[in-house]
């Protein structure tokens, strides 16, 4: 019965944004599809652990959703309320999609969220909850933000689509520019959250559907950098793994040496940017495979210019964390003070600056401010082996 109803979740996970897409893309209703693929997920849940798991789940749920849609449509309530459009409420439309045949639709639903009648600050969280199945709690989380206020937001945005009639198409070449950076950032968000497969796979799509974008392959590569050490941050008995403790003989080289294929497309067009320079960190840290050492001079340097570049709660602590690790644990923390003097409540929300924190104030001997920080990294931690690994860190102080 678990296993039944954990291949409706895992098909969830991976197929939610896929189906969403090309249902959206063909009735142009975003708030539609959503509800007939919710009404199908449901449905295999109920009824999966009993009839047994179709040979071909999406085209299973996708036939489920598209007969929703279909009774929807039909319904008195609709006939009455909602006024007939041919192209919306054609039938044809549905008849056509095949799971199988039609390519994966995501990017094109994603650059929709991204449309400029839509409210620029919601363009990412939309895409990560819509088109990439994302919780309003796990997106709120990522942006700092709590889970009621980023839900109504998302609420909002989709009202907006449907009110204003946006078309589920892919935008003229000439506006993809403008719409790139929020897709780059779902992209590095979903990587993020958690979901290095599907983010991988994205993020090399968006390198073929703009070869010449040097963000395009600085995120391909930052995103490849970083997984490739995914193996490695785990140990056999499932603890976990902080970076400057890993094996370097357990990161993928294969996707390491495809990340600098990606850095050095991104460098020849001469154009530089916030994925490039975190990617180029990523590679001063797996250089470590080779050399045996950190160059911590170097990382110094890169973490300085992101800053200036494109200033971030996350890029502020590793450059405490870093300065930590050249000028001393005292001076990472006077920087770490000073952002959460400057960023006030999202700053002490934020996970890795309560773990940075407490790292630096256990280094130097303060103990009841260290478990203190401990225990608020604790409790923002959602990954399990992570918190485990903070409480050993905290039991274990003087």
């Amino acid at each position: 019965m678990d296993q039944l109803t954990g291949a409706a979740a895992l098909a969830a996970r991976d197929s939610y944004g896929r189906l969403l897409a090309l249902l959206s893309a063909a009735t142009n209703d975003l708030a539609a599809a959503e509800d007939a693929l919710a009404d199908a997920f449901e449905r295999a849940v109920r009824t999966w652990p009993e009839q047994g798991v179709p040979a071909n789940p999406d085209a299973w749920l996708l036939t489920v959703a598209r007969n929703r849609l279909r009774d929807w449509w039909k319904s008195a309530s609709v006939q009455r309320t909602v006024a007939l459009d041919t192209e919306q409420h054609a039938p044809a439309h549905l008849d056509d999609l095949d799971v199988d045949a039609i390519p994966d639709r995501r990017l094109e639903l994603m650059l929709v969220c991204a449309n400029p009648a839509i409210d620029r600050a919601v363009h990412t969280p939309l895409m990560l909850n819509t088109v990439l199945g994302f919780t309003a709690e796990q997106v709120g989380r990522a942006f700092s933000m709590p889970a009621s206020t980023m839900a109504t937001r998302l609420v909002r945005a989709k009202r907006r689509i449907k009110a204003a009639r946006i078309p589920f198409r892919v935008p003229d070449r000439a506006d993809l520019p403008d719409r790139m950076t929020a897709v780059l950032e779902a992209v590095y968000g979903a990587y993020v959250i958690d979901w290095s497969g599907e983010a991988l796979h994205l993020a090399e799509l968006l390198t073929t559907l703009r070869p010449d974008d040097p963000e395009a392959h600085g995120l391909a590569a930052l995103i490849q950098l970083s997984a490739a050490r995914a193996g490695a941050r785990i140990d056999a008995g499932g603890r976990f793994v902080p970076l400057p403790e890993q094996d370097p003989a357990r990161w993928d080289q294969r996707l390491i040496s495809r990340a600098h294929d990606h850095l050095r497309a991104a460098h020849a067009r001469g154009s530089l940017g916030r994925y490039q320079l975190e990617a180029a960190i990523q590679a001063v840290h797996c250089a470590r495979s080779r050399t045996g050492t950190t160059n911590w001079a170097s990382l110094l340097d890169l973490h300085r210019l992101l800053q200036q570049l494109a200033p971030s709660l996350g890029g502020a602590v590793a450059l405490a964390a870093v300065t930590a690790e050249t000028d001393g644990p005292e001076a990472g923390l006077a920087l770490l003070d000073d952002l959460t003097a400057a960023a006030g409540e999202p700053a002490r929300r934020f996970q890795p600056a309560q773990a940075a924190r407490a790292h630096l104030l256990d280094r130097l001997g303060r103990g009841p401010e260290a478990a203190a920080a401990y225990d608020e990294a604790i409790t923002f931690t959602p990954d399990q082996a992570e918190r485990r690994y903070l409480q050993q860190r905290r039991q274990a102080l003087p």
